[in-house]
């Protein structure tokens, strides 16, 4: 970029590069945004020749293009290079708002659905709206070899979520998807992750199938092959056998011995074999053992979880009483505040009325609160009705996998004809699977145990969190209701104060009663006087009578502050009953948690049990392919004869 910008300098005309110092900031302005047009056209030109040279390359496995601005142009190749590329298993595409160009980000979204080798693509910090996340769902319908998808810190919202979350019924590949920071609401995240699981352990299932029929078709190719040459070999000495008859007669006693010799030998190789069947006999029913003690970990782990429930709900039985005495505790203030301030029964009326309204204003949030729970209870209705469709089709699937087990069983119980050195390479092989079987059963326990531990640090969590919450209400509430009595004892001191001054004024009045009798002997004398001290006599009473209007609007007004402390109070105890009803919205979650925590681990045990049927199918598979080969070989063919 530095270097673009000081060329594109250097070819300015003389008379810009003399006088840029003294040029105007307008054509500063142009100059810088003719600069910056200029780069970008570069780097969109870049990346495009960048990206049509990958076209056709074989090498290049991972692709990093963060923070590069690519627009349409940049959006337009990136799907080019999709379509056509084979190589490149990783992209990242973070900080290039690819979702500002909604043509460029559709050509991408094709190419991305006609790939079939990239694997992970980082797509965050890239604006992409609702619009694109649709397209993106439509890409992920017909991809089938993506696994890792970041989506984090884009504009996706409501419409996305529900797009990528109805295209994951039809994606079985995609592993990972990350939509954190996306506005999406808490259901479609907790859908997408379920999805995401089950994505997960059907992929795993198909691998661990794969390998084992991989094995079991390479062990019968070598079967195959050993018997092929067996019996060439056999062949061989069986006309080796007839020329050395018809030369000599003599040694043909010795050789029966010899081959009496071998037959023994293989005789006591088959009881050999014998014996090593029934130690892995003994090491299978050692591994069912060991089965039902992770089959009784679990129970005891069940047992954990119900005693961890009741101690749940044992506190939160503890919380609601303690609630219910701080409400009684607010109660009784509010009834001596009540009592207290009997005098101002005048204005009843008009709290009545308020109360009223907000009476109206409760019975509309009621029936807001009653829609949204149907709202609710229909999104769990569906939610319940997409997993069923879930567990039928991911029954569906182990019916298939096991009509082609079956399948491949009888398959190789027509062909299960091999020699000595096949089968002990064969029960190597069955040692090496019952290990990697005892793996596989400690790595469930050791995931089993890790979700536990999971989910009693939520649990932890949610409690300390519920338990703060309410006590910073509660210390608020104190702190509201003791200044509300400050304010009270303040206008209770005020009242007294003025009575006082009332008193005061009507002793003043007395004295000058008194006065008045006194000097009425005094009248006609001090008749222009008296009336000079009555006019002044006026003005005061005047003043005073103002003076007592004002107190008397002080009082007015906080008769009025008063009851704005009571609406206040009114305002407090709903915030109390709402806070006691999302208390109850967050037990009835915790509830849900724990009922989908116990489907996982009935799951898990259904799993457990398949496998268990599936060991004792593959050991009386083993034990009739035995027998057979017993019966079907020369050993067994000789044994009756002699």
């Amino acid at each position: 970029m530095q270097r673009t910008r000081r060329d594109w300098h250097e070819h300015l005309p003389w008379q810009w590069k003399s006088s840029e110092g003294l040029m105007p900031s307008y054509a500063r302005r142009v100059m810088l945004s003719h600069k910056r047009q200029s780069c970008s056209s570069c780097m969109s030109s870049g990346v495009r020749h960048l990206l049509n040279g990958l076209c056709s390359n074989t090498v290049v496995k991972s692709l990093d293009l963060k923070g590069n601005n690519l627009r349409a142009v940049g959006a337009e190749a990136l799907g080019k290079l999709l379509r056509q590329n084979k190589s490149i298993r990783s992209l990242t595409l973070e900080w290039n708002s690819l979702g500002m160009w909604e043509e460029g980000f559709s050509l991408f979204c094709q190419g991305l659905g006609a790939n079939r080798f990239l694997h992970w693509l980082d797509l965050r910090n890239n604006q992409v709206n609702h619009q694109g996340a649709g397209e993106l769902a439509m890409a992920l319908k017909s991809n089938s070899s993506l696994q890792e998808l970041d989506l984090r810190w884009n504009s996706i919202g409501l419409l996305g979520g529900r797009a990528l979350q109805s295209c994951l019924h039809s994606n079985k590949t995609l592993r990972r998807l990350e939509l954190a920071g996306n506005n999406i609401p808490s259901d479609i995240l907790k859908a997408v992750e379920q999805a995401m699981d089950h994505n997960q352990d059907r992929q795993t299932i198909l691998a661990e199938n794969h390998s084992r029929t991989r094995v079991l078709s390479k062990e019968v190719l070598s079967l195959k092959e050993e018997k092929a040459k067996q019996f060439l070999d056999l062949m061989d000495t069986i006309d080796k056998q007839r020329e050395e008859i018809t030369r000599t007669s003599r040694t043909s006693a010795a050789r029966v011995g010899q081959l009496q010799e071998a037959l023994t030998e293989r005789h006591s190789v088959m009881n050999s074999l014998k014996a090593k069947l029934q130690m892995t006999e003994a090491a299978l029913a050692l591994s069912e053992q060991k089965v039902h003690d992770l089959g009784e970990l679990l129970i005891a782990t069940k047992q954990e979880q119900g005693s961890m429930n009741e101690r749940q709900l044992k506190e939160l039985r503890q919380q609601k009483q303690e609630a219910a005495d701080r409400e009684t505790k607010l109660l009784r203030d509010l009834s001596a505040a009540n009592e207290k301030n009997l005098l101002l029964r005048n204005q009843v009326d008009e709290l009545e009325r308020r109360c009223k309204a907000q009476q109206d204003q409760l019975f509309q949030v009621k029936q807001d609160l009653t829609n949204t729970t149907a709202e609710l209870k229909l999104r769990a209705v569906q939610a319940e009705e997409r997993l069923e469709m879930e567990k039928r089709r991911f029954k569906q699937g182990l019916e298939d996998m096991e009509s082609l087990r079956l399948k491949e069983v009888d398959h190789m119980t027509h062909h299960m004809d091999a020699s000595e050195r096949s089968m002990q390479e064969r029960i190597q092989r069955l040692e090496a699977v019952r290990i990697g079987l005892e793996e596989e059963l400690s790595r469930v326990k050791a995931a089993a145990l890790a979700e536990r531990g999971q989910a009693e640090e939520l649990l932890i969590k949610v409690r300390g969190q519920v338990r703060l919450e309410e006590t910073q209400r509660l210390d608020h509430l104190e702190e509201k209701l003791r200044l509300m009595t400050q304010s009270r004892d303040e206008a209770q001191n005020f009242c007294l104060q003025q009575k006082q001054a009332v008193g005061e004024a009507q002793a003043k009045a007395g004295q000058l009663t008194l006065q008045a009798e006194g000097l009425k002997r005094r009248i006609e004398e001090l008749q222009q006087e008296l009336s000079g001290k009555e006019q002044e006599k006026v003005a005061e009473v005047n003043k005073v009578r103002v003076e007592l209007q004002e107190q008397l609007g002080h009082l007015q007004a906080e008769r009025t502050a008063q009851e704005g402390l009571r609406e206040k109070i009114a305002a407090l105890e709903r915030q109390l009953k709402v806070l006691s009803s999302n208390h109850r919205k967050a037990l009835l979650d915790k509830e849900s948690e724990i009922s989908t925590l116990q489907e996982k681990l009935r799951m898990k045990e259904t799993e457990i049990c398949r496998m268990r049927e599936e060991e004792a199918q593959r050991a009386s598979f083993l034990q009739n392919a035995v027998m057979a080969y017993v019966q079907g070989s020369p050993l067994g063919a000789l044994n009756p004869r002699k």
